[in-house]
């Protein structure tokens, strides 16, 4: 039983969200799928997304697949530590994590087949269930809507809901943008979403790494009342001395990690005491092999564990898995690619996903979806195998 091929597939999707109004926003967003094929014809599939996926299919199809035909898949370590060394000698990431975060998942989905296992169970079996959370506050909603919004979500069943903040405000300077005056809208549109939903609903904010230490804290000091469950990626570049800083002056715990590759950085920000949850994401951070690595650290420190970075239904066999697994993200807009190229996805009921018992991780891609929509305008179609 060998490695034959291991082929990419960029694709870039159409999204549709609906608004309160009734009216829909457009928008898309990329993702990669690599499917690993054995000699005996078996297929595993993984995937990355948030991402350029036409620089991971090439890395995937004119470097990585080379590396792996004619190895055994069910030696997942052996084949991440020839990927690391291959892509990333010198510690770099970015890119080359995403990659290897997408063949190793393509590589546990084969070995729950080839065991007839599900992969939550090879990865510890700690749980059938993880609690989730709706990523559903976009910049694109105004106030009235984001509220509107929030309140549908409870009325779905979510008691745990995830907005956004910042809004890009360091990367749109140019506008010009004061950050000061995105801070203070923030404030309003979180206040808003409280009170929409009430006192019992679990509420977080993102910045998606957007802001600088000085406008953080000042949105995090004036949201302390507001009862937050923690703030993600309140500042640029994740940087370590910054969150540290920010975390001593703020009583809202800091949330960061879902876009870091290299166990190092972790490491780094549970030694500084710079956040209280570390949020790897199995699409992103190598894959389970290591997350794991990666959620060891978190025990080790007595740190919160949880998924950030949507993808659900392959973080929730993470989460699953180990013993102090936490919450699994439920991206609105993540979730709708997701319904686009997977049949038989798991569906939250009252907070929950429920994991399934099929082996390896349960989904499969709809090989004639993918197909037409890698044709698309944007997709360049399947990658050289």
């Amino acid at each position: 039983m060998k490695i034959a091929s291991v082929r990419a597939t960029p694709l870039n999707l159409p999204v549709e969200l609906p608004l309160p109004s009734g009216q829909r926003k457009s928008t898309s967003l990329s993702l990669c799928l690599v499917d690993v094929e054995l000699d005996d014809g078996r297929v595993g599939t993984g995937m990355t997304g948030i991402t350029e996926e036409e620089v991971i299919a090439s890395i995937v199809n004119d470097i990585a697949a080379h590396a792996l035909v004619g190895m055994d898949p069910l030696r997942h370590e052996q084949a991440w530590d020839r990927l690391y060394w291959l892509l990333t000698p010198r510690g770099q990431s970015g890119y080359a994590s995403h990659a290897m975060a997408a063949i190793d998942l393509a590589l546990w989905d084969l070995k729950g087949q080839i065991l007839g296992q599900p992969c939550w169970r090879l990865l510890g079996g700690a749980r059938a269930q993880v609690p989730v959370y709706a990523t559903f506050g976009f910049v694109f909603f105004d106030r009235d809507e984001l509220a509107a919004a929030a309140r549908a979500w409870v009325e779905r069943g979510f008691p745990r809901l995830k907005m956004t903040v910042g809004h890009h405000a360091l990367q749109r300077r140019d506008e010009p943008r004061p950050l000061a005056d995105v801070v203070a809208e923030d404030l309003r549109r979180i206040r808003a979403v409280r009170e929409a939903v009430g006192p019992d609903v679990q509420l977080f904010i993102d910045a998606n790494c957007s802001l600088d230490y000085t406008h953080a804290l000042w949105l995090a000091q004036r949201a302390e009342d507001l009862g937050i469950g923690f703030f993600e990626e309140p500042v640029s570049q994740n940087d370590v001395p910054t969150l540290a800083k920010l975390r001593a002056k703020t009583r809202i715990p800091l949330a960061a990690g879902q876009n870091e590759a290299l166990a190092s950085r972790f490491r780094d920000l549970l030694v500084a005491q710079a956040v209280d949850v570390v949020q790897p994401n199995a699409c992103i951070t190598g894959g389970f092999t290591q997350c794991q690595r990666v959620a060891a650290l978190a025990y080790a420190h007595n740190a919160q564990f949880a998924n950030g970075g949507a993808w659900p239904h392959h973080n929730m066999h993470l989460h699953a898995g180990l013993a102090h697994g936490g919450l699994v993200e439920y991206h609105a807009a993540a979730l709708e690619c997701c319904r686009l190229v997977f049949d038989d996805l798991a569906e939250p009921s009252q907070g929950v996903l429920t994991l399934p018992e099929t082996p390896g991780l349960g989904f499969r891609p709809n090989r004639a979806r993918v197909a037409e929509l890698a044709r698309r305008p944007g997709s360049r179609g399947v990658g050289k195998a």
